[in-house]
């Protein structure tokens, strides 16, 4: 409960260690493997950065990936946060380069404000290294989820400082949880090493997908998945097919 009322408060959970020491050395093996096998076309699938590495579609990429989809653990904070009736939006990586990203402005994600259903987005981050006071690690404006406003439209420069944002941080092996209408964005990387972690990004079922899963994932990974994997993509569902098919790659700060 006490974990409950923090992410309805704050607009974000830190979850340290959720995850073992085996399962963080896959993620970043697999993570290492896909880096160097698309080289220049990493991230192409959706939006490239420049300062950054990005991945995308990796639920067509690996076993490892389709796990972090179904952590019950996970879903559970997701329900909480959109309702039961929930599906990924993507599934992507961010690598930070050292000495060369820049601030990102304070965003929602896919600029998205709450409805009368209330929140429709919900991100977790899963972090492969520590993030640190200085090496590009989250900022957030606590309860900044609850204004029902985006940052673009009141602050006369998103990029800058917030008086109330706090650096979101933690060691490898950390997932956040976060109500993604919260105003956040990544810092500089002022340190010698990459930062990366995989975000797994949801939205409420009656919403567009930021990536059509259907379109996207291979046959065969479509053929290989379970049938709660197949639910949360919603690979069978009509309505995600009227709703995404056509829609354009939405993101609250790469345009």
């Amino acid at each position: 409960m006490v974990r409950l009322r923090e992410l309805d408060e704050a607009g974000f959970l830190v979850l340290p260690d959720f995850m073992s020491p085996q399962f963080l050395s896959r993620l970043r093996r697999q993570i290492d493997e896909l880096f160097e096998f698309e080289a220049d076309r990493a991230g192409s699938e959706f939006k490239q950065e420049p300062g950054c590495r990005r991945l995308a579609n990796l639920v067509d990429k690996g076993s490892v990936f389709q796990e972090i989809l179904v952590e019950p653990r996970i879903l559970d904070f997701v329900s909480h946060v959109l309702g039961r009736q929930f599906k990924l939006s993507s599934m992507n990586a961010r690598s930070v380069n050292p000495a060369g990203s820049a601030r990102q402005a304070l965003h929602a994600d896919m600029n998205a404000l709450p409805d009368g259903r209330g929140a429709w987005v919900c991100n977790t981050v899963w972090m492969l290294d520590d993030f640190t006071d200085d090496n590009g690690a989250i900022r957030a404006v606590p309860g900044s989820h609850r204004s029902g406003r985006l940052p673009q439209d009141v602050l006369p420069d998103p990029r800058a400082p917030h008086p109330d944002e706090v650096l979101v941080t933690g060691p490898a092996g950390t997932v956040i949880v976060m109500n993604a209408h919260l105003w956040h964005g990544g810092v500089e990387n002022r340190s010698s090493r990459t930062r990366c972690a995989v975000h797994g990004f949801f939205c409420r079922d009656d919403k567009p997908q930021q990536q059509y899963q259907r379109q996207w994932l291979s046959p065969s990974t479509q053929a290989s998945l379970t049938a709660p994997m197949r639910k949360l993509l919603a690979l069978d569902d009509p309505m995600n097919d009227r709703l995404s098919v056509d829609v354009p790659v939405r993101s609250g700060f790469l345009k």
